[in-house]
């Protein structure tokens, strides 16, 4: 997870990216003297560190890598954006109901419905009473 180091105003710092197997974390560092967001494992994990001075010489001499660069990014964007929507929204239920639209309105096993709590930012005795009531 990538959470950012301040403005957090004492509350706990949102969750900006969710990383899993093959993501790329720290995109905005490539262009920074310093990057805004910690990195927080929750289970063990395995990172390859790529040099921001190799990046920058892949985008400007490989287009094909610069291609897929900001295909990610634009990926990226739109998930943070689709992220704000959700968050914007007050009510439980309606959280939910905007992250089922954002995934094909398939809820995920519910061994990871602490984590769906988690991304839409509720807590977790919310979201199964909410998802209790959809079911009743």
């Amino acid at each position: 997870m990538c959470k950012p180091r301040a403005l957090s105003g004492g509350r706990p710092p949102a969750v900006l990216q969710r990383a899993r197997r093959g993501t790329v974390l720290a995109e905005a560092s490539v262009f920074s003297d310093q990057y805004h967001c910690d990195a927080v494992a929750a289970m063990a994990t395995e990172v390859v560190l790529v040099a921001i001075g190799e990046i920058q010489r892949l985008l400007n001499e490989d287009h094909v890598f610069a291609l897929e660069w900001s295909r990610h990014l634009s990926n990226e964007l739109q998930h943070t954006r689709k992220r704000a929507e959700i968050l914007a929204l007050r009510t439980v239920a309606a959280r939910l109901d905007g992250w089922l639209t954002w995934s094909d309105g398939d809820l995920p096993p519910k061994g990871e419905w602490r984590r769906l709590a988690e991304e839409i930012a509720v807590s977790p005795e919310a979201l199964y009473r909410e998802i209790s009531r959809r079911r009743d």
